[in-house]
């Protein structure tokens, strides 16, 4: 049975998208079925993974709101191991149609729930908002991994993060679980981003990986090629950090 897990943190600018995609693709180079689904509007999986979201037939939103099925959608093997189910633009206007929609909040997950045991992880970008698309990704999910910036205001808006997540699993999924929280963009010449980093190993009792994602110009250049960082520069320190993030994704005691 496939492991749901959500990126999701509702501050923008965090490296949500980038952990969504690296990590999916380097799950998928150690052999994992991945199935990665872009759940943000905005598209920046999809683009990141060399997918034209104006070019796709069927989108997530299709999906969600009825007129195609998953497998219409789905955008098999973009790189080896991974397939994708793109986002649209539309997509920004779902909680439009959800209106005449009994239970909005389980739609994805009765989507992925016949799916999900054909592929060993399912990666879902999840909207930087705690709207409807964000509460059905969280649903879906068996767990969350929340990507933290290392800067000043890095603990801004986790708190209601961390509410919203329980209050989610009191509600409309009891088996909601943080997996991890994972830093990014750390600047080793920076004290700041190890004070942060110290900051929150002392304030939080959640799982926190022990990679530590750097800021790296690589990283930053692989979604304007459409490739995820390991196979854009497969030596730099970013697809070193998803390859290790990737190894304690795998080996989490959740799921041991």
């Amino acid at each position: 049975m496939g492991r749901i897990i959500a990126i999701a943190n509702q501050k923008g600018g965090v490296g949500k998208t980038t952990t969504a995609i690296n990590l999916a693709s380097c799950l998928a180079e150690k052999g994992k079925r991945v199935l990665a689904i872009d759940m943000d509007s905005q598209g920046n999986m999809t683009s990141g993974f060399g997918i034209d979201r104006e070019e796709v037939e069927y989108s997530i939103y299709d999906t969600l709101t009825g007129s195609a099925n998953l497998g219409q959608c789905m955008i098999l093997d973009v790189i080896d191991n991974l397939s994708l189910v793109p986002s649209s633009q539309n997509l920004s206007g779902v909680e439009v149609d959800f209106i005449d929609i009994d239970k909005p909040q389980f739609v994805l997950k009765s989507i992925v729930r016949n799916i999900r045991k054909k592929f060993d992880f399912i990666i879902i970008d999840c909207p930087p908002a705690l709207g409807m698309l964000t509460i059905n990704s969280l649903t879906a999910a068996d767990t969350v991994i929340v990507p933290i910036q290392c800067e000043f205001y890095a603990l801004e808006g986790l708190s209601q993060l961390i509410y919203t997540i329980d209050m989610i699993k009191k509600k409309l999924n009891k088996n909601l679980e943080i997996e991890g929280i994972v830093f990014t963009m750390y600047d080793s010449r920076n004290n700041l981003s190890q004070e942060v980093v110290d900051n929150v190993r002392e304030n939080l009792d959640e799982i926190i990986y022990d990679t530590v994602v750097p800021r790296n110009v690589r990283l930053a250049e692989a979604p304007s090629f459409g490739l995820p960082i390991n196979l854009y520069d497969s030596r730099s320190t970013g697809a070193l950090a998803y390859r290790n993030l990737a190894d304690e994704v795998i080996k989490n005691k959740l799921f041991q």
